[in-house]
């Protein structure tokens, strides 16, 4: 039977080896959490996960399944549940060409390289047929179903799923392309702003799959999304670096390349690399989670440093009606950086450590872009009742009351966390809930507002 599956000559020892260091783990959760009776929950996890192994799941799903069932009146245990599922979600779907493996995933390797040819040449296709405004409106189009659809193909999305995400990329692609938008006009660019964000949550459904709904789930994907940027960064620098060498060498041997980077390497390796970085990630995660907490360490006192700044250089204006639209721009802009870095640092979180003071400076930011939101929101309301609605200022108000809504929430989280010095469930799962609404938000913005302010 199912007992012997793992243990026999497929995985002699890994298997075992594998569920005793997840107890191991389980056993040193419920220390750190200062539980009793610690021997005792982990025999009864163990006579669980041995129970379903019986019933033929193989080891890891007998380990998530006994964790997720763990006794529902016992808060302890379920805070520890929580924190082993969300562990072994993050080495769940690991590729083979991840450290410590021995072969490389060659199909999925075609697969990657085919989706970012495909990238490549939508566009290109899209730079020779469109004018600069319409290709700048549509260049996330252009790339991001070549991404979903990785994501789709590496998690296997049922066909259900897929067809939901292809029709709402169909209803972005018609209101982007179809919508009679004002050239130059405000609300043709703020759906060109917000169609990307609305993608990137499709995208999360893809990479996601069935655990879109669970906060696990929506935790990893904010991890994916914040390493992709490093790792699309890094590529970035180290091809801007080969390119302008070649460029030099070529120039002194009086051969011209310009051409050729205009028209095949830009177009090209710009959204190809998008897909490598992706493809990277996800077979580098063991890697990337130890770069995850250092980069959130770094950034997250460096905008609280900026956002303190700011509050001091709105104490010293005058009347909000007064103040410059490009600063109140500016301010939006270090907010959404400030609420990236908190999604992040949350989901960077190592699973089970107690509250430390790296937790403080988190909390010092989300107060200080609490106080640049409400200060930000109070001048857009008084611009607003000055100058009269416009597309802009509904579409920052909106944004702005979303993000104080969160902001205030994570807050007090994080105040609550400080103060027990427990665990960060509510938190995590406070940051999971959010996403679906800014989301949300963003496809109202593309595909509501062009009719409701006359397409202007």
């Amino acid at each position: 039977m199912s007992s012997d599956r793992g243990r026999g000559t497929g995985h002699p020892a890994g298997s075992e080896q594998s569920a005793e260091a997840r107890l191991e783990s389980w056993r040193e959760a419920l220390r750190r959490h200062e539980a009793d009776d610690v021997e005792g929950r982990t025999a009864r996890l163990r006579s669980r996960i041995a129970t379903l192994q019986e019933a033929g799941l193989d080891d890891d799903e007998a380990f998530l399944v006994a964790v997720m069932r763990v006794d529902r009146e016992d808060p302890v245990a379920r805070e520890v549940a929580r924190e082993q599922a969300a562990v072994f979600w993050r080495r769940f779907d690991r590729s083979p060409a991840a450290p410590g493996g021995t072969t490389v995933d060659w199909r999925g390797v075609g697969v990657v390289a085919a989706l970012a040819v495909g990238a490549g040449v939508s566009v290109k296709v899209g730079v020779a047929q469109l004018d600069s405004t319409a290709f700048g409106h549509n260049v996330a189009l252009l790339v991001a179903p070549f991404l979903g659809a990785y994501f789709a193909w590496k998690r296997r999305v049922s066909w259900r799923t897929a067809a939901v995400l292809l029709l709402l990329t169909a209803v972005l692609a018609v209101a982007i392309n179809v919508y009679p938008f004002d050239v130059g006009g405000s609300t043709g660019f703020l759906a060109a702003v917000h169609a990307p964000i609305v993608l990137w949550g499709l995208i999360g459904v893809a990479y996601a799959a069935g655990r879109w709904r669970s906060t696990a789930g929506r935790l990893q994907y904010l991890r994916f999304t914040g390493e992709l940027v490093v790792y699309y960064a890094l590529i970035a620098l180290g091809g801007g670096l080969l390119v302008g060498l070649t460029i030099g060498l070529l120039t002194l041997a009086d051969v011209e390349f310009q051409g050729v980077i205009e028209d095949w390497v830009l177009p090209m390796g710009v959204p190809g690399a998008l897909l490598v970085a992706a493809w990277l990630v996800e077979a580098k995660q063991e890697v990337v989670e130890n770069i995850a907490p250092v980069l959130a360490k770094i950034f997250v006192p460096l905008t609280t440093i900026t956002l303190l700044v700011s509050v001091a250089v709105l104490g010293a204006v005058g009347s909000l009606t007064t103040v410059d639209r490009e600063f109140l721009v500016t301010l939006a802009s270090v907010l959404v950086v400030a609420l990236a870095l908190l999604l992040y640092a949350v989901a960077a979180r190592t699973p089970g450590r107690r509250p430390g003071f790296f937790d403080g400076v988190l909390l010092a930011m989300t107060v200080a872009a609490t106080a640049v939101d409400g200060v930000v929101l109070t001048a857009m309301v008084a611009r607003t009742a000055a100058f009269g609605a416009s597309p802009n200022k509904v579409a920052v108000l909106g944004l702005g009351v979303l993000m104080a809504v969160h902001l205030v929430w994570s807050a007090w989280l994080l105040v609550s966390m400080l103060r027990r010095r427990d665990g960060v469930a509510g938190l995590d799962r406070w940051q999971a809930a959010v996403l679906p609404f800014y989301v949300g938000w963003a496809f109202l913005v593309v595909v509501a507002f062009g009719p409701l302010f006359g397409f202007v």
